[in-house]
């Protein structure tokens, strides 16, 4: 039993098991230096993974996703906390 047990501390974790222990955090700011707007950024383990913004000059809510693989469960999540956390009407 021991030798399982040393055997399975030895394995590997792959990334997509060790997803629950991933820190999130989210950044919902106006951008007027470059474009003209406000968004919000999801960050996981301190690296920006999703933004959504408004751009109040071409009038357009734009998604860009900054890794491969991106789970639909926080694409769905940057939805609605950009639904809930932004003013959804462009300013002129």
């Amino acid at each position: 039993m021991a030798d399982a047990v040393d055997m399975l501390a030895d394995m590997q974790v792959p990334e997509f098991a060790m997803a629950v222990e991933r820190s999130k955090h989210w950044l919902i700011a106006s951008d007027v230096a470059d474009r003209d707007g406000i968004g919000v950024e999801l960050y996981v383990n301190g690296n920006l993974v999703v933004e959504i913004f408004r751009d109040d000059t071409k009038k357009t809510r734009e998604v860009t996703l900054y890794e491969k693989d991106v789970p639909l469960e926080y694409v769905e999540e940057a939805i609605s906390k950009f639904k809930t956390e932004t003013p959804w009407e462009f300013l002129d």
